[in-house]
């Protein structure tokens, strides 16, 4: 395997499966949503859903009806929510599948009304309020048309609005003072719904940093998203015993003795300072890895870590090992877990002025996710 992928991202379903547990016991009660959108944070749809819910999840979530359509095509049968939607999209497929979709407008209740006609189903809703992030959903002056369009397409037989929904702007900051006024737009905004008639299963605004240190925003249903692959929402407030799924490695590729003086990488940013070896890593920019992380980014081999020497290029890097024992095919951790003294995918975030986030989400697809822990089948592939 290691011959034909000389850089692979290794993802422990056992540690996803751990992280889905400890959120739902956080959660005191809501359900679980884990979000698997974009590849489920670059973990891998499929095999990253499925691990949630071994742990505990009792919904998925994704942004796009074609990631919900790749769960329902891999057999994936459990409730899967829609949280974007865009104009013109099959919407009596995605009833026909099963699948909930989110809507912030009375244009788009209509359309999904419409779709589910053709379809020969009602269609199951989220109605989404904009509680202060003003990016989707209605904002609190046109939510009552929102509803009132709902409430129309339920009269005729076509929709269920099943929840009601906001988002977090800055939960992952501490005491920010628009997470209280955002929690009290959302419990007013469901007031007004659910006196105008509207009877949800469901109401959910908490994400991962509001899952964990959030009681009062927890509702009937909490939406992990980046918390469910182990990566601390809120790092000042320490890792809440999460376990990162994911672990970046390559292996050595060639192997060299340069002199003192040796220009390194494209532009010659850096000189070797004495004779010394240098390791090629097989990962570059075409798999996730940042150019702007070049003479900065960390990663661990011959036994400690080692600094990127040079400009990341599209599909290598160099490390300077000095009179340390390297050869090729010899393992490098770009990240991981932190266990063996690797670098995290936070520390690679905080070296980049960038969210963890990224950094698992921009590994590319040419990158295969092998997997580990319970359920996996021991292969990698290239979700």
């Amino acid at each position: 395997m290691r011959g034909t992928f000389p850089a692979r991202a290794r993802v422990d379903l056992d540690a996803i499966g751990h992280n889905t547990r400890l959120l739902r016991d956080r959660a005191g009660g809501a359900e679980v949503m884990a979000m698997v959108k974009a590849d489920a944070y670059g973990h891998g749809l499929v095999d990253a859903s499925r691990a949630a819910l071994a742990g505990g999840a009792t919904w998925l979530g994704v942004a796009k009806l074609d990631e919900a359509f790749r769960l329902r095509a891999a057999g994936v049968g459990a409730r899967v929510l829609v949280c974007l939607g865009v104009p013109g999209e099959p919407y009596d497929k995605a009833v026909a599948l099963d699948v909930d979709l989110a809507a912030g407008a009375p244009w788009l209740v209509e359309e999904i009304a419409e779709a589910a006609e053709r379809a020969g189903r009602p269609a199951r809703i989220h109605l989404k309020a904009d509680t202060g992030m003003s990016r989707g959903g209605a904002s609190p002056r046109d939510w009552p048309l929102l509803v009132d369009a709902a409430l129309k397409a339920e009269a005729a037989g076509l929709v269920r609005t099943v929840g009601l929904m906001s988002h977090f702007a800055c939960a992952d900051e501490l005491g920010h003072p628009s997470v209280a006024a955002q929690l009290r737009a959302f419990t007013e905004m469901v007031g007004h719904a659910e006196q105008a008639g509207v009877r949800p299963e469901v109401r959910h605004l908490a994400n991962s940093p509001a899952a964990l240190a959030l009681p009062e925003a927890r509702f009937d249903l909490v939406r992990p998203g980046i918390a469910t692959y182990g990566l601390t929402p809120i790092p000042e407030a320490g890792t809440f015993g999460l376990r990162p799924a994911m672990t970046l490695l390559a292996d050595a590729a060639l192997v060299k003795r340069v002199p003192a003086g040796s220009g390194v990488s494209y532009g010659h940013t850096y000189f070797t300072e004495r004779e010394t070896t240098l390791a090629v890593v097989p990962a570059g920019y075409g798999d996730g890895v940042p150019r702007h992380g070049s003479n900065l980014l960390e990663v661990f081999a011959a036994g400690r870590r080692r600094r990127i020497a040079g400009r990341v290029c599209m599909d290598q890097f160099v490390i300077d090992v000095g009179d340390d024992r390297i050869a090729a095919g010899d393992e490098v951790v770009l990240f991981g877990p932190g266990d063996r003294g690797e670098p995290t995918a936070q520390e690679w975030a905080d070296a980049l002025g960038t969210i963890s986030y990224e950094i698992v989400t921009r590994i590319g697809s040419r990158v295969p996710r092998e997997y580990v822990g319970h359920g996996a089948s021991g292969g990698a592939d290239g979700q």
